[in-house]
């Protein structure tokens, strides 16, 4: 007997909005597949508001509630069952966040749970990490956003030490992130990463998914440090603009890549790694096996 459910997942950023679509297909006698069917993103930037002015301006608040008007349509003709929405960092820190959640309950009908750090690395912990890892091997995972970054040691397919720390591209962008953040998260690889022989990074995020792509690399294969610092220097030599007319990076990609390849290589360079892993997995593909799995709160559609 063969079962085919649709679950969806709404991660809002700081830096864009996405919409993750999966097809849950239960066969007996076999383990429950996952399967994206739908990835809708719109990079709306609240970070530029939150982390600069501490509010979520009214044009960016309409965009919102557009956005989420258009997911919950799309949820329909999609006849999704259950959904989970969740707000990070730039929500988070809003002053006016709790009110632009309510207005998307009121606007769409849908309902937001603002989360923290540490439980957002708790859900991307939930994806199918130990399809991509070798269990014998040591990782040091690194979720790039926005607003933060989250840093997870996994040691012999177990978490060890997880964190999250407010480094993220759009903070960056704008020159909000201090050099005792930087020193601060040097020291917390430092320590959790000192006494493995050999580690490697796992990268997630927009930006290390582009550059994947870009590397022409095969599904499995890593990207080294060399190739990283390399793609790194030539993306500085060009401006914003070339970036897009040249390197054909989207205008809200372009700015962004650099800010998240510096922590990416910082990450490398201060945890001894020669090379970073990208099995495309994220905030989203978590939310959508916690609500299988019910290790969060779900909403029916």
């Amino acid at each position: 007997m063969l079962s085919i459910k649709k679950y969806a997942a709404i991660d809002i950023g700081s830096n864009a909005v996405r919409l993750l679509i999966s097809n849950i297909i239960e066969q007996e006698g076999r383990p429950v597949q996952f399967k994206k069917n739908s990835l809708v993103r719109v990079p709306i930037r609240l970070g530029a508001d939150v982390f600069i002015k501490n509010k979520i301006s009214k044009e960016n608040t309409k965009r919102i509630l557009d956005t989420m008007l258009a997911f919950k349509l799309l949820m329909k003709s999609h006849k999704v069952v259950k959904y989970k929405a969740c707000a990070t960092s730039a929500m988070r820190e809003s002053s006016n966040g709790q009110k632009v959640v309510d207005l998307v309950q009121e606007h769409a009908g849908l309902s937001i749970d603002v989360i923290g750090g540490e439980e957002e690395a708790a859900i991307i912990a939930a994806t199918d990490l130990n399809k991509y890892i070798d269990p014998n091997k040591t990782y040091l995972y690194v979720d790039v956003g926005g607003g933060s970054t989250e840093f997870t040691v996994i040691d012999q397919g177990n978490q060890v030490a997880s964190r999250s720390f407010k480094i993220g591209t759009v903070r960056l962008l704008n020159d909000m992130v201090k050099n005792e953040a930087w020193q601060e998260l040097r020291e917390w690889i430092g320590t959790n990463a000192q006494g493995y022989d050999k580690i490697s990074v796992i990268g997630s995020g927009g930006n290390i998914n582009k550059i994947f792509k870009i590397s022409g690399k095969s599904m499995g294969k890593p990207l080294s440090y060399f190739y990283m610092t390399s793609y790194y220097n030539t993306l500085q030599s060009y401006s914003y603009e070339e970036r897009i007319t040249e390197l054909d990076l989207n205008q809200d990609r372009a700015d962004v890549i650099i800010p998240a390849m510096r922590i990416y290589l910082s990450a490398m360079k201060w945890s001894g790694a020669k090379n970073i892993y990208v099995p495309k997995i994220g905030l989203a593909d978590g939310i959508i096996k916690s609500i299988y799995y019910d290790t969060v709160s779900s909403n029916t559609q």
